[in-house]
């Protein structure tokens, strides 16, 4: 099994390639930031350490693109024959997003999201989560921002999520701002609690999707364990602590949560908290008896929000065209 040089110390990068000077590694280190994995191509390098060093330093590979008009997602394979995505998003003002996964597959299980019907086949570690990075940048684009919206609950895979974080935060790596960096969970209080406690200056979205308990404990399993109540309580810590306006996403579902009454409800539970509603109609998902509501039912829903004083936005999912839309994300080519 090779191992991922991005998580590799200067030191341990000496030490994996056999080098005998620091700035060897440094050659290296600088290569593989600009995106530049193939040995061979790091003419900085001696043309004797280019011919011992002669493969290509990622330990994962691109298997398949699609491509839509803002969104590029890729199939990547993993060491072990697992397969997971990833997107780079694209806002049409030369400002690129990495949407990355934590997992392979994912156990929460909502109802609403293709992800969670292939159930968790592992977490990822830091390595595999940079790497995604990585295989995006070599697109050809500066991407600037990054969020862990992709497959799996980023917050149930703490340590391998903070230790990617770390490297693409790095300013001697990436050099990505804690402030461009989003980290989105369905509602896993504990992950929550340790995001405050280790106090990184990142940005927090939480899928709420409803505010009704019994309606989210249906769509949700995550909400049997931690209900609203200790969701709000979390999140009301996290930004007495964090000063930072929390996104709270709501997957508009026609016939479900898009009545005045769950505006009201809504009402209730931000009441306290610096929060805006990023709404977002749901991405037909195949087999799924869900629903999108059209587009009048959504000004009739964005109305009673506005009515209500809640402070909202409308989100049109980018990379819906080629199932990579939020919810959309899921491989057919994973081994048992």
């Amino acid at each position: 099994m090779k191992t991922c040089l991005y998580t590799l110390s200067i030191e341990e990068l000496m030490q994996s390639l056999h080098f005998e000077k620091k700035f060897q590694a440094r050659i290296v280190r600088d290569n593989l930031v600009k995106g530049i994995t193939d040995f061979s191509k790091m003419t900085s390098l001696s043309k004797k350490d280019r011919e011992r060093l002669n493969y290509d330093a990622l330990t994962t590979k691109v298997v398949s693109k699609e491509e839509s008009e803002s969104a590029i997602k890729l199939a990547i394979e993993l060491q072990d024959g697992l397969v997971i995505e990833c997107v780079r998003l694209s806002d049409g003002k030369d400002r690129y997003t990495a949407c990355l996964s934590s997992q392979v597959g994912c156990a929460m299980g909502c109802a609403f999201c293709k992800t969670g019907t292939m159930g968790l086949k592992r977490n990822l570690d830091a390595g595999e989560i940079i790497e995604q990075f990585v295989h995006l940048t070599q697109l050809g684009e500066n991407i600037s921002h990054i969020v862990f919206m992709g497959m799996g609950e980023p917050l149930n895979n703490f340590g391998p999520l903070m230790e990617a974080v770390t490297v693409l935060h790095n300013p001697e790596m990436f050099d990505i701002s804690y402030r461009k960096i989003t980290i989105s969970t369905s509602g896993y209080v504990p992950g929550i609690i340790k995001l405050r406690e280790l106090g990184f200056p990142i940005k927090l979205a939480v899928s709420l999707v409803t505010a009704n308990d019994e309606k989210r404990s249906r769509l949700m399993r995550i909400n049997n364990a931690y209900p609203l109540s200790q969701l709000k309580k979390a999140l009301l810590s996290f930004q007495h602590h964090e000063n930072k306006r929390i996104t709270l996403e709501y997957c508009m579902l026609k016939d479900y949560n898009i009545s005045k009454e769950d505006a009201e409800e809504l009402k209730k539970f931000v009441a306290g908290l610096d929060a805006l509603i990023n709404l977002i109609p749901w991405n037909p998902i195949e087999g799924m008896r869900f629903k999108t509501p059209s587009d009048e039912e959504i000004r009739e829903f964005t109305s009673n929000l506005k009515s209500l004083g809640i402070n909202y936005s409308l989100r049109r999912s980018k990379g819906r065209d080629i199932s990579g839309a939020c919810g959309q994300l899921a491989t057919k080519i994973n081994k048992d």
